[in-house]
């Protein structure tokens, strides 16, 4: 379990001092491992006690019992999309390295084993509901349009819809939610609300300090570069295909069959233009 996994699992039990010091530990794991208490304290402008609760919090017996761990679970640093922007000059190589290092990053952190945990409830779910804010949405639309193709009773749920869309909603679903700094209020209420009603959520976020990370084990963490003013939708997407790609793999024979059904009716209906390009054409 990494340093993210501990935070996720007890952030909604922090106190405001200290998500501010889980805050500066994400940011730079350094202070922690080789810093004293004092230097985290004075970092996090709080007291050797306060950093002393939040060790304790997440299940150490102290500060040094936490420091001798995170010494070799040392983890990536987590960058804001605001920070990134703000350092933005306007030229653009650093925005093409920032969704280079995204990309890579995003592969990095949706590993085979990762991968799998996320399909499976997708994969088993009765009913599959689809949640995410302004700059996910991509993600969001990428992986119900996959997923429609594969398997039965995928809803992507929009904003103004979603008391009436998620009334249906109930224990054997999942809902999958991707949200990121700065987490819209809809998505976050509406993922509590499932939470509680035994619906499995798959959050794909930014962080364990999200507020989707503690309402489930079955999260994953991905970089957003900022693009110009705006966040990149691209891991988001990524995330969606690879995604599909994994529930099709689970559900074997049962997507393929879906599939070739889902071809004839594209031939039946003639949805595609019976016209391929030949050279040497002439008119």
């Amino acid at each position: 379990m990494s340093i993210q996994d501990l935070i996720a699992e007890s952030s909604d039990r922090l106190t405001p001092t200290e998500r501010r010091i889980a805050a500066l530990v994400l940011e730079d794991p350094t202070l922690l491992a080789f810093g004293t208490v004092s230097d985290l304290a004075n970092r996090a402008d709080t007291s050797r006690p306060s950093i002393v609760r939040f060790a304790t919090k997440l299940g150490f017996e102290g500060y040094t019992d936490l420091q001798s761990w995170i010494r070799d679970e040392l983890s990536h640093q987590l960058s804001s999309p605001s920070h990134r922007v703000r350092h933005q000059d306007g030229s653009l190589g650093p925005i093409r390295a920032a969704i280079d290092s995204s990309i890579h990053e995003t592969f990095a952190a949706l590993d085979e084993r990762r991968l799998k945990a996320l399909a499976t409830p997708i994969a088993q779910a009765k009913n599959v509901w689809i949640l995410s804010g302004e700059t996910s949405m991509a993600g969001a639309i990428t992986l119900q349009s996959g997923l429609s193709m594969i398997r039965p009773n995928v809803i992507l749920v929009e904003e103004h819809s979603t008391g009436r869309d998620l009334s249906s909603a109930s224990m054997g679903d999942a809902a999958v939610v991707f949200d990121f700094a700065r987490y819209r209020r809809n998505s976050i209420t509406a993922a509590r609300a499932l939470s509680e009603l035994g619906v499995k959520i798959v959050a794909i976020t930014d962080g364990p300090l999200s507020p989707l990370a503690s309402l489930t084990k079955t999260w994953c963490e991905i970089n957003i570069p900022a693009v110009g003013p705006f966040d990149s939708s691209i891991p988001a997407v990524m995330t969606a295909e690879l995604l599909v790609a994994q529930v099709v793999t689970q559900l074997g024979k049962e997507a393929h069959k879906r599939i070739d059904r889902l071809e004839e009716l594209w031939q039946t209906t003639g949805t595609f233009l019976n016209y391929s390009p030949r050279e040497n054409r002439t008119l």
